[in-house]
């Protein structure tokens, strides 16, 4: 009894001096990041944007996930070649550089005036679509994936009166999460975090008619098999059954990445969901839809999306089995 005694009270401090020192981690890097934020914002927009570009092509092949980009690159275009994969994922380091740097300058950035005789650094394409949606007393889905800087849709719609609350998985570090969260809320609107209860909150919302926006290329634990780039994934059923529960209008949004530092947010025309025998959308058959067209995107920009993510990660008993099956093919 000792003994157990002794063992559930070292487990007890190891907990409690793991999370401490997670927290302290936590702590160091959200100081060294704001650091950094704070020497960006002593330079020019364009250079600072620039200067991040720069630094992360040299950083990111020397940080772990670079090879889950590589190997995730050489799976999805098994045509190319070793420099050209190499160059879509230094393509891709440098997006993700300028999207965090972005956040710095989202204010002076987003110049888009439709009223403008001259062209800014923000161009809209399917600004029909944004002013029907927002003028259209119905409940809208509006869905992306990480593309260019995603950011800067929401900013769009509230400049075309459009009410929208978008869902977003904060960091999981506290400190970096509740900065991001008051740049984000103070040029974006609503907002969401995931979390357990978003999809009863996003139901809650197109209940009173409201309009959500969501991303949906990221793995989802335990979410319907479907396929992206022709491999197995798994993805959030979320938005399909949503659209079927409210048969609310999806429209598909991206943002491209222009040179000199200009973007082009697009919205497309309204999607023609498939529908079941009995006239329901189809949950399923709307979420590889979904998949479908991000892949269309990132096919046409490679380089400005995020391929360290481990998209085509199976989890749980589904996973192991298709492990176990690919080991029996093997052999």
């Amino acid at each position: 009894m000792v003994g157990s005694a002794f063992k559930k009270l070292r487990r007890d401090l190891a907990f409690r001096h793991g999370r401490r020192l997670r927290q302290f981690n936590y702590w160091l890097l959200a100081r060294v990041a704001m650091t950094i934020i704070w020497l960006l914002r002593l330079l020019p927009v364009d250079s600072a944007l620039n200067f991040a570009d720069r630094a992360a092509r040299r950083i990111g092949p020397w940080v772990g996930r670079h090879n889950v980009a590589i190997a995730n690159l050489r799976n999805a275009y098994p045509e190319k070649s070793d420099r050209e994969i190499q160059a879509i994922a230094s393509d891709m380091w440098g997006n993700m550089a300028r999207l965090a740097a972005e956040y710095i300058f989202l204010d002076a950035l987003f110049d888009y005036d439709p009223a403008a005789t001259k062209p800014g650094r923000i161009e809209v394409k399917g600004v029909e679509h944004f002013v029907h949606i927002a003028g259209e007393q119905k409940p809208h889905i509006i869905f992306t994936g990480h593309l260019g800087n995603f950011e800067l849709l929401p900013v769009a719609a509230a400049t075309f009166g459009m009410n929208i609350t978008a869902l977003f998985r904060p960091p999981n570090n506290p400190y970096l999460a509740d900065y991001i969260l008051s740049t984000r809320r103070s040029t974006m609107g609503s907002l969401l975090p995931s979390a357990t209860g978003a999809s009863f909150a996003l139901a809650a919302i197109l209940e009173k008619g409201g309009n959500i926006g969501v991303l949906v290329d990221q793995k989802f634990s335990s979410g319907l098999e479907t396929t992206f780039f022709g491999r197995p994934c798994e993805s959030n059923r979320v938005l399909g059954t949503l659209a079927r529960h409210y048969d609310c209008d999806v429209y598909p949004a991206r943002c491209v990445r222009l040179p000199g530092n200009r973007f082009r947010l697009e919205i497309e025309d309204r999607l023609n969901l498939p529908r079941t025998a009995g006239g329901s959308v189809d949950v399923h058959a709307t979420t590889q839809l979904l998949n479908d067209v991000v892949e269309r995107w990132v096919r046409e920009d490679p380089g400005q999306w995020m391929w360290f993510h481990k998209r085509w990660e199976i989890s749980g008993p589904r996973g192991k089995h298709r492990q176990a099956r690919q080991r029996g093919e093997a052999a």
